[in-house]
Order: structure tokens, then sequence, then C-alpha cells
């Protein structure tokens, strides 16, 4: 069992290279429609009318795509004011309960998000502009909160059962 825990943060980065694609992809196609909705808008006075549509969808696709990766690295932002309080066998203890606890939180508004997106496919909504069926964005949030979900929960088993492998998986935070 230890030679399996011991290979799982390599496969975990192994994972982690289709959503943080994704997510730099949609960045920077984001990045590049704003550009162009800018200098159109300035220089022409022809705005790209589904500008905004497309940035609302993109910027679900980097959040919910990211979700995950930050979950898995435990990079989330923290509040360190009561870290001191605890030795490294408590600190032990309260990350396994928080990630557990997190991780078992967010079966819920996945599934919300699902029934939500069902709902949307039954309805037929579409976006206002392009049309696109409002499926879609909801089933992928669901979907990455589901993921997400998961990771929480394997990492808080990885907290207890193999402490030394999700610290050699977790990076150092920076000092900024």
């Amino acid at each position: 069992m230890a030679t399996a825990l011991s290979k799982l943060p390599r496969l975990a980065r192994a994972l982690a290279l289709a959503p943080a694609l994704l997510a730099s992809v949609t960045l920077f196609a984001m990045m590049t429609l704003t550009f162009a909705d800018v200098v159109l808008r300035s220089a022409f006075n022809a705005p790209i009318e589904a500008a905004t549509e497309l940035t609302r969808l993109m910027m679900a696709v980097v959040v919910f795509s990211a979700l995950p990766l930050v979950s898995g690295a435990g990079r989330h932002i923290a509040v360190d004011l009561t870290d001191s309080l605890f030795n490294a066998f408590a600190a032990r203890i309260r990350d396994t309960a928080v990630n557990l606890a997190c991780g078992l939180m967010l079966w819920r508004p996945a599934g919300r998000a699902w029934d939500l997106a069902e709902r949307a496919a039954g309805f037929g909504d579409v976006t206002e502009y392009l049309g696109i069926p409002e499926f879609y964005p909801a089933a992928f949030i669901s979907a990455a909160c589901y993921v997400t979900s998961v990771v929480l929960v394997l990492r808080g088993l990885l907290c207890v059962l193999a402490p030394k492998a999700l610290a050699a998986a977790t990076p150092e935070p920076s000092a900024s």
C-alpha cells in the first residue's frame, strides 16, 4: 500500500494536466477576446456583441477548471491566525477534518448544479446572443464540483494514511 500511495503524487500531477491546460487556454482566449473587444469598440465603434456572454462562460471554465487543482494542492486562501496553537499532530487532525468536511459538503452544491443543468436542458434554455445551451456550463460546473469533492476527500484521507506522500505532493506556500 505504501508504494501505491507513493505513486499518487505523480498520478495526481498527470491528471492535473488536462484541467490546467483547459484553464490556461481559456484564460488566454478570454484575454484575446477582451483585447479585440476593446480595440473594436474604441477604434471602430463596433463592439463584439457576444463578448460579455463569452466572458461569463469562459470565466466559469477558468474558475471551475482550477478548483480541483487548487483543492488538491491545498492552495486555497487561508488565514493562519490559529496555526501556532496546533502542534504537528493536531494540525494533521485539523487538516483531515477540514478536507473531509469540505469534500462532503461540496457534494450537495454539485448535485444542485446538476439539477439546474437538467432543468435548463429540459426547458431548452440557451444563451442570449450565441444560442449556446445553458446545460453545458451548468453541467461543467457540476462535474468540476464533483471532482473537487472527491479530491478533497482523498486529500483528507491522505492526511491520515500517508502524510509524507501528501507533503511531497503539496508545494510550499510562497512568501508573498
